[in-house]
């Protein structure tokens, strides 16, 4: 504690006789200072102890005493000791009485008591006071690196929370909670999930206060710090106390910082070193070698690859303004990196989603980076697929009407789901879920599993420009011949072939008579060259009728 007024007077070699404010003597005194100036004001900074023997003051008068006293409680003047027997025997009494009005502490100082011992004994009370912050400090800086290196971040923040009289909490990438003491701390900071998620968007490192959203607790002062040493915080520490923190506690929290920070980084090349492995273990999958996968993967993935996993497969791709920086024919050194974060901005946030929810369940999973592309082994139902699943949807919801992409973004993301598997599957789980990632291109979907197209329908896949192309070369020169007049072959055929070719049923759909059907579908065989006998032929003419019956109205489709 820094030195007060109540200290001062308890000490035995001052001597020191309060006169006015008792009840006032335990305010921290920042210094003693010695001035004799009619108006000291402007020399202060508050916080001191003003000593005068009144050598240019009228301290008998009411008035004046009045105002000199006002002006020194307004500049922070926390006490002012009265030499006596030297301009005056005795503290004279409109001084007194002015400083019991502005409740203002008032010291006489016998005239055996130099002002210089009362400059030292405070000097030295500060000094005393600072080395014990510091003591402490260091003493909270060995405690928290014992625990750092014997229970990891949550001996960190158990230690934090002691030293700081408060709580701490530590929040991962996304802004969930991942630890926090004491335990009752974890509601308190999921209810700063917003503002933690504000400080990420700030370069590292940064820090702000906060205080309490509402509630029973909400009157605390919150710290919030952003750890690591990337461009984006890989994580946030949260302290909370009833005050600002003093000197030691700032030593502490400062300490919690920095190990936080480097156990951060280390998890960060374990996590490096982690997926390289992951790597290994995935291309071992792919080759058809379970067994050595196992081998490889030994404890790191847990049960992963003894359970039905899903594979995830997702790929990013630069928005029109990245590309046109990074195609350019003469972009400025510098900007093709920029395309390619721009690339893999949504990759690394879809990366923060999936580790983070599994990191909250407990479950393992396999993540793999590939250039633009992400490839993931998660659990079947588990946290990470409902998280990628919460992900897209997000995606989707932030998208207008339609799909389309804002104008102006950065970048897209696909993602293609497979069927639950096992190992022994896993190439036939990668197939899958790069079909389902071509579905979602395709239909500009941010994410597709593999299970969906299979359970609607396959016309919606004929959306798009290779089949339009192929159908309207298909078609063209029935198109180009019922155009002369000479006949409706289009419609004959398409109403011939959802009839199965059924001549009288399909006569009758079109109000015509059967020998003029089967005429119209010998002109068909000769104009394309084909023959309606062959069940491919036929697949290729109903598919090209379907892609291209949203340009032939209502009522020529209405039967197809």
């Amino acid at each position: 504690m820094p030195p007060t007024l109540a200290s001062l007077v308890h000490h035995s070699a001052l001597k020191l006789t309060v006169r006015a404010g008792e009840d006032r003597l335990d305010v921290p005194v920042r210094w003693a200072h010695v001035s004799e100036l009619a108006d000291p004001v402007p020399y202060m900074e508050g916080g001191e102890l003003l000593l005068i023997t009144a050598l240019k003051l009228d301290a008998e008068d009411p008035e004046a005493m009045r105002r000199y006293v006002r002006r020194l409680a307004g500049a922070g003047v926390v006490g002012l000791g009265f030499a006596v027997g030297v301009n005056y025997d005795e503290v004279p009494a409109a001084l007194v009485d002015a400083a019991e009005e502005e409740g203002l502490p008032l010291l006489e100082v016998p005239r055996r008591t130099p002002f210089l011992a009362i400059s030292k004994a405070v000097s030295a009370a500060i000094a005393a006071d600072q080395y014990r912050a510091v003591t402490a400090g260091f003493a909270a800086q060995r405690e928290l690196t014992r625990q750092a290196l014997t229970a990891g971040p949550e001996g960190v923040l158990a230690a934090l929370a002691q030293q700081v009289d408060g709580w701490a909490a530590l929040y991962d990438a996304s802004g969930a909670v991942v630890a926090a003491a004491p335990e009752w701390a974890g509601r308190r900071a999921a209810r700063l999930t917003a503002e933690v998620e504000r400080l990420r968007e700030r370069p590292a490192p940064a820090s702000s206060v906060v205080g309490g959203p509402g509630g029973a607790d909400a009157d605390d002062r919150v710290e919030l710090h952003s750890l690591g040493t990337g461009r984006r915080p890989r994580a946030a520490l949260a302290v909370g106390t009833a005050a600002a923190p003093g000197t030691a506690e700032r030593y502490a929290v400062h300490s919690a910082i920095a190990l936080l920070t480097l156990i951060t980084e280390r998890s960060r090349s374990l996590h490096a070193a982690e997926q390289r492995i992951g790597a290994a273990v995935l291309r071992m999958l792919l080759a058809g070698e379970p067994d050595h996968a196992r081998a490889v993967a030994g404890g790191l993935y847990g049960e992963l690859l003894d359970a039905p996993f899903r594979m995830i497969v997702a790929e990013a791709a630069p928005g029109p303004s990245a590309r046109a920086h990074a195609e350019g024919p003469a972009h400025p050194r510098g900007t093709a990196p920029k395309a390619a974060e721009a690339a893999g901005a949504p990759l690394d946030a879809l990366t923060e989603a999936l580790e983070a929810a599994a990191a909250r369940s407990g479950e393992a999973v396999l993540v793999v980076p590939e250039g633009e592309r992400l490839v993931v082994l998660a659990p079947d139902g588990g946290a990470a697929v409902g998280a990628c699943a919460d992900f897209a949807a997000a995606l989707e919801a932030g998208r207008p009407a339609g799909g389309a992409r804002e104008a102006g973004d950065d970048g897209e993301l696909v993602v293609g789901l497979s069927a639950p598997a096992g190992p022994i599957a896993a190439a036939a789980a990668y197939k899958q879920a790069e079909q389902a990632l071509s579905v979602a291109r395709r239909r500009g979907r941010v994410c597709v599993e593999h299970e969906q197209p299979a359970a609607g329908s396959v016309l919606p896949l004929l959306a798009d420009d290779a089949v339009r192309a192929f159908a309207d070369g298909l078609l063209r020169a029935l198109h180009e011949h019922d155009a002369t007049g000479r006949g409706d072959l289009v419609a004959s055929l398409r109403a011939w072939l959802s009839r199965h070719g059924q001549w009288d049923a399909a006569a009758a759909d079109l109000g015509v008579h059967r020998h003029t059907l089967r005429y119209r579908m010998r002109r068909v065989e000769e104009i394309l060259g084909r023959s309606l006998d062959d069940p491919d032929v036929r697949m290729e003419l109903w598919l090209a009728l379907k892609a291209t019956s949203a340009d032939q109205g209502p009522g020529a489709s209405a039967r197809a």
